[in-house]
């Protein structure tokens, strides 16, 4: 894994954008969408105190499966036995009473088979936050330094990259093909139901992008914004922004569902702003979900020890 180093500054985590203004920039979205975005609120000063490393790219197909091989572990979509959810071109979300987008939990999805081709360049999907704990557990005792997932205001904070704007690249809804793998035209054919939510660019990926595909943001970080929503370490709390420390939140101390970041391939653009949160359980797999490391400041004293 190739790491970056960002360094320690200030930002303005949250968003404070009107309902109004939401809806002149999403005019196909109904509001109260609009107005279900509490959590991003207040906008509230926050304090990186510490430098720290960042994945480069969101942890990739090839390096999961080198992690099992190495460690024996065992990811839970596998050892649960419950598997997955993946792409099935037959599957037909109407006909399910939540009608997800993707087939799912199955045993024939996991994180080697999502349902879609994947390279070991692809980032890896349908891993829980259980298993990116495991993850980052492991490397933290073979190089001596510490791994784990970024907070939730560090992953802002770097996504930002020094930008107070919906997208590191500005506002415009339309310009997030050229810079992020969310939902476009490429992808829209497989999803009638919701193609009308697609950007009207084309990127040319229905589904993963190789790490890497898209310009990185000011801090050298590719894919921030799409590709896989990303799992950062906090609790979710709805309130929390109204009490969260100015100086390196932690996040609430107990919760019942992790919040995960930065939309994927299948995202409306809405939902892949910088702002925006989203959560699930920690033990939740899916087809959309990856991770990325944070390594901590200092020297690994093991044998890969190079960021």
């Amino acid at each position: 894994m190739e790491f970056v180093p960002v360094p320690a500054g200030s930002f303005w985590m949250g968003s404070d954008e009107a309902p109004g203004e939401l809806a002149l920039a999403f005019p196909l979205l109904g509001a109260a969408r609009f107005t279900a975005l509490a959590d991003e609120a207040p906008v509230h000063p926050v304090r990186i105190s510490q430098p720290f490393y960042l994945g480069r790219h969101e942890v990739t197909v090839g390096q999961f499966r080198r992690f099992l091989e190495l460690s024996g572990y065992q990811p839970e979509s596998v050892a649960d036995g419950t598997g997955g959810y993946g792409y099935n071109a037959q599957y037909d979300p109407a006909s399910t009473a939540r009608g997800d987008a993707f087939e799912g939990r199955n045993p024939r999805y996991s994180w080697a088979q999502p349902g879609f081709a994947q390279s070991d360049e692809h980032p890896v999907v349908n891993v829980t936050w259980n298993d990116a704990q495991a993850l980052a557990r492991w490397l933290t005792e073979r190089e001596g330094v510490r791994y784990r997932l970024p907070t939730e205001a560090e992953w802002e904070y770097a996504c930002r990259a020094n930008t107070r704007t919906r997208y590191p690249h500005g506002n415009d809804p339309a310009q997030l093909t050229q810079h992020a793998n969310v939902f476009d035209q490429t992808a829209a054919p497989l999803w009638p139901r919701w193609q009308q939510h697609a950007l009207p660019g084309s990127d040319g990926q229905a589904f993963t992008a190789p790490a890497g595909s898209y310009p990185p943001n000011a801090f050298g970080l590719h894919d921030m914004l799409g590709n896989v929503w990303e799992w950062v370490a906090d609790w979710h709390d709805e309130g929390y922004y109204a009490q969260s420390p100015a100086t390196d939140p932690q996040g609430p101390a107990t919760g019942s569902v992790r919040v995960r970041r930065g939309g994927s391939w299948h995202t409306w653009a809405f939902y892949a702003r910088c702002s925006y949160r989203n959560w699930n359980s920690p033990e939740t797999r899916y087809t959309l979900v990856g991770m990325r490391l944070l390594r901590e400041w200092g020297e690994a004293t093991g044998a890969a020890s190079r960021p």
